[in-house]
């Protein structure tokens, strides 16, 4: 289980969050929605230790605070989008990366460091890429990379800063039907910033509502993604209606009176 208690961040001294409290469980998938500045990549950076915060984030009662790099990188692997990737490395060298947390002073991978890495790319379907040069990749081949890199490190909580950003629409199903796939079979702890309301209410078992910075609401879709709480935040009136082909709602914008 991942359990952020009451963690406030700040850029340049300008608060971003206030007093957030979020538990993802073992097999579960969480979503964080909110509008552009609500401070959902920034509680990615924060519980992931590229930033500092007060507050505590813990997992199977160890204080991430308390833990070195190293050791934080073998509880939580992080998947960012694929602009991050460095061009002139193959696909190979790019998830190997992921071993990083377990290498000895010299940083070579073993055998068995490559074999997992093989077989994280064939769990993501990108085992065909395992040559090719990062820079060659689609948007879509980019983050299935990532995932790989992320399954390769070996940790139990997942995170992941607006994977869909930028992909198709047959990318963003298929990516976000795998994470929920992997989430389930490997009892990962999954925490996923999303821009798409829907893709969140379609994926996520619970949704986190921010808004500047403070935590609005946090449930399952039925109970966040509400008109009162999407109008509110968004600034936009909305009409939530059952969709038609599965169990969740529908967010559809409406027209402003």
């Amino acid at each position: 289980m991942l359990r952020i208690e009451n963690l406030s961040a700040a850029y340049h001294g300008h608060p971003v969050l206030h007093g957030v409290s979020l538990e993802v469980k073992n097999g579960e998938v969480v979503a964080l929605i909110g509008p552009n500045g609500a401070g959902k990549s920034t509680l990615i950076r924060a519980v992931s230790g590229v930033i500092p915060y007060t507050g505590q984030v813990r997992t199977n009662g160890d204080d991430f605070a308390a833990l070195t790099p190293m050791q934080r990188a073998r509880y939580i692997a992080v998947v960012p989008q694929a602009i991050s990737l460095t061009p002139a490395f193959t696909v190979l060298e790019t998830v190997l990366m992921g071993r990083s947390p377990y290498l000895g002073f010299l940083g070579h991978a073993s055998e068995q460091d490559e074999e997992l890495a093989r077989r994280s790319l064939e769990r993501v379907h990108a085992l065909g890429l395992i040559d090719r040069r990062v820079g060659e990749l689609s948007g879509g081949e980019s983050q299935r990379v990532l995932l790989a890199r992320a399954l390769t490190q070996s940790t139990p909580i997942l995170l992941l800063d607006e994977p869909t950003a930028h992909l198709d629409l047959q990318y963003q199903v298929s990516l976000l039907e795998l994470v929920r796939d992997l989430a389930r079979k490997d009892n990962l702890a999954v925490l996923v910033a999303l821009h798409d309301l829907n893709l969140a209410a379609r994926y996520a078992d619970r949704i986190a509502l921010l808004v500047g910075g403070v935590e609005k609401a946090v449930g399952t879709p039925n109970q966040v993604l509400r008109p009162e709480l999407i109008e509110a935040a968004y600034c936009l009136p909305v009409h939530v209606v059952p969709h038609p082909f599965h169990e969740g709602p529908l967010v559809l914008p409406a027209e402003r009176g």
